[in-house]
């Protein structure tokens, strides 16, 4: 699908559910959001019908997330539903990690072809800080799953936050020994996110090669559907990677589109813009209306962000990530 900037978007990533066992001080207050009831979100059948029409207008790849996606049943075999469609080449998901470890078989047979696995830190007390539970074992054990199926990319991801007891190195070392790419994710200005500066690109590669050495852009083959970018850092077996969607904006090659857990397809994360594909479905609306729809949400895709503009546009989201999908 070609957008009106003539972005090629193949890229579709699909909220599962709004619902996570954890509590991100970025993401989420302590006592939770208020949740959607169960027949408000999509059914599994609900999700592979758009998805095969999606693929139909040229989405060739899925990442499954949430709120956190395994804490709905089923998702090993919503993986093997959604490869089996013609035109879908990768399914990935992105996962808190903490259960992970009994579902990684089931996922591996479902043809699952990478995970991102989200951990901040690996100091157990700032962990619990950052998460508000003590599950940083369990996501460990979900890590060690996940590399017992070498077919499968396994990739961190790390929000820096500026807190010291964080110690980005050591998350960064992950990366040394094991065939694991570690990638820093820029603060976004969303929701919660808005209240925390986090620490910028610059900041972290400068911490980085105080610690390890220099890093060396990396400039091999893609290592994944999205903007990130890659250095090389001399005895890694991993990369270390960067999102940095505020500092050093992508909009100009953005590949994705957004589907909310309770139907709704976003085509810019900043914004409210997009159509409702639930309504249709619960309509009786047959596939061509779906692609009417979701071709006409292509056309109004913005050109890019202004999360660093200081006036809020009447269509500014104000959901949380979790409500939206990471």
């Amino acid at each position: 699908m070609i957008d009106q900037c003539g972005r090629n978007i193949d890229y579709l990533r699909v909220s599962v559910t709004d619902r996570c066992n954890l509590r991100c001080i970025y993401c989420m207050p302590k006592e939770g959001l208020r949740l959607v009831d169960r027949c408000e979100i999509l059914s599994r059948e609900e999700i592979i019908r758009i998805c095969k029409v999606m693929a139909q207008l040229g989405i060739k790849k899925i990442k499954l997330t949430g709120g956190e996606p395994l804490v709905r049943q089923g998702v090993p075999s919503l993986v093997e539903n959604l490869k089996a469609l013609p035109g879908i080449e990768k399914v990935t998901l992105t996962t808190n990690g903490s259960l992970l470890a009994p579902q990684m078989e089931l996922l591996a047979r479902a043809g699952l072809d990478g995970l991102n696995i989200s951990l901040d830190t690996l100091d157990a007390a700032c962990f619990q800080k950052i998460t508000r539970r003590d599950e940083l074992s369990r996501v460990k054990e979900g890590i060690k799953a996940a590399l017992s199926f070498p077919k499968i990319s396994v990739k961190i991801n790390c929000v820096p936050l500026g807190l010291e007891e964080q110690d980005l190195c050591e998350i960064a070392a992950i990366g040394k020994d094991a065939p694991i790419h570690v990638r820093f994710i820029e603060m976004m200005p969303i929701g919660f996110g808005r209240e925390f500066r986090g620490m910028s690109e610059e900041e972290v590669v400068s911490l980085l090669e105080k610690r390890f050495g220099k890093m060396t852009p990396y400039t091999g083959e893609s290592l994944g559907n999205g903007p990130c970018h890659y250095y090389n850092i001399d005895g890694f077996t991993g990369k270390i990677g960067f999102i940095s969607a505020i500092s050093h904006k992508f909009c100009r090659e953005c590949n994705r589109i957004r589907l909310t857990s309770q139907g709704y397809l976003k085509t810019c994360l900043q914004y409210t813009a997009g159509r409702d594909l639930r309504r249709i479905l619960r309509e009786g609306g047959s596939d061509e209306d779906l692609k009417k729809e979701i071709l006409a949400a292509l056309k109004e895709k913005p050109v890019g962000h202004e999360f660093l503009e200081k006036e809020k546009k009447d269509d500014t989201e104000n959901l949380c990530m979790s409500q939206i999908g990471g």
